[in-house]
């Protein structure tokens, strides 16, 4: 279980944070919380102790018999996040003053550390807590950059609490060893659409949530990351640079234009292999009992960049087939010459499209493993833990 400490301090945005630790909780995290005097004008120690059933300590005097708070409670802390961080927290911390529970704490840790600051859009952008920002990021501190929009003031700016997204993410790359630090991964994710006319198209049920899932977690093990998407109902991924596309020729010339440059490759979109021969300009109307659709092969994309491969780089490509899956994907495999296949299990009970979990059966030229059913988000790791593997030897 990993040690989480939370500082808050004299920011409205105190309320958020609320929020965020209860979620926390419920996954399990070990937190301990502190407040500044100036925070507990905002949030209560008593909602905050309900929620940790712990202690939520402001007073660097009252410490736990037999201890020093301020410095044992942070011995064993995996990360030290200030969630939200005012100006003047900001400026202490910068500057090593050490004259509350948080500061104090904050001086004595020797953990990660991720900072989200919460202002007035002026105070933010003033060249003293700039500086102070640049101090800390510096000393190696992480930053959640503040979002813009309406403030609790009444100005329009940069200052408001990151969302809650942007908080968790970097909060989990803050507490991952980066394996991938220094590489750069191209995930590809969702369906593809083929025009039939100005309001039909074809296309498949893919969600995009194992793609997302993938990208999401090369970013926690320091990958800068390019997700190239077709349409999909699911928020961008923050952080990583978000690329969405429409057709399969589309992804192609996207692919192309990109691919060389990355050490991974992990093609989790669902391609339409055939595309109308002709996209109408008008509705087509509904005139007989039948309508015949001429259709042409889209490129095939994995089959193209097997084929390009470069040095060192690692092709991860996706199967989904309704029965032989095995075979085929071995097929495919060998086809589309990549260093692995996922082959996804489509008609086993908690796999396949639009849900939240997998079964997968993970191909490699010399390996095959099954990989019972799990959340994508865990599997998006044993996937990238495998490339890894494969990397290692190339």
């Amino acid at each position: 279980m990993k040690k989480l400490i939370i500082g808050i301090t004299g920011s409205i945005a105190a309320f958020k944070t609320v929020q965020f630790i209860s979620d926390l909780v419920k996954e399990k995290y070990e937190i301990e919380v502190m407040l500044t005097p100036s925070a507990a004008k905002f949030v209560t120690p008593t909602s905050i102790s309900a929620l940790t059933k712990k202690k939520t300590y402001i007073d660097v005097f009252d410490d736990d018999p037999g201890c020093i708070t301020h410095v044992d409670i942070v011995k064993d802390a995996d990360l030290f996040m200030i969630v939200p961080a005012s100006a003047t927290t900001i400026a202490k911390c910068a500057n090593g003053i050490a004259d509350n529970m948080l500061t104090a704490a904050f001086l004595a840790a020797t953990c990660p550390k991720l900072i989200a600051p919460a202002m007035n859009v002026h105070m933010f952008e003033n060249k003293a807590t700039q500086r102070n920002i640049q101090t800390l990021k510096d000393d190696g501190v992480l930053f959640v950059e503040p979002a813009v929009g309406l403030l609790a003031c009444g100005d329009t700016g940069k200052g408001k609490l990151a969302d809650y997204d942007h908080l968790h993410l970097m909060m989990e790359y803050a507490l991952s060893d980066h394996p991938l630090q220094g590489k750069k991964v191209l995930v590809t994710a969702g369906p593809t659409q083929e025009s039939l006319d100005p309001v039909r198209f074809l296309t498949n049920h893919s969600s995009g949530k194992m793609g997302y899932s993938i990208a999401r977690a090369a970013f926690i093990l320091g990958a800068t990351v390019r997700l190239i998407h077709g349409p999909t109902s699911l928020k961008p991924v923050p952080y990583i640079i978000n690329q969405s596309i429409t057709s399969t020729q589309d992804l192609f010339e996207c692919v192309k234009r990109h691919h060389t440059h990355y050490d991974y490759i992990i093609m989790s979109a669902a391609v339409a292999d055939y595309t109308p021969v002709k996209t109408s300009t008008e509705k087509i109307k509904k005139n007989d009992n039948e309508l015949i659709l001429k259709l042409k092969k889209n490129p095939d994309i994995l089959d193209y960049i097997g084929h390009h491969q470069v040095e060192h780089q690692v092709i991860c490509g996706f199967a989904m087939e309704t029965q032989d899956l095995i075979e085929n994907a071995s097929k495919k495999l060998n086809k589309k010459q990549c260093d692995l296949i996922i082959a996804n299990h489509l008609k086993t009970e908690g796999a396949g499209f639009q849900g939240d979990t997998n079964v997968v059966t993970i191909i490699t030229q010399d390996s095959m493993k099954d990989i019972d059913k799990m959340s994508k988000s865990d599997l998006s790791y044993i996937i990238l833990k495998e490339c890894m593997k494969i990397g290692a030897k190339k």
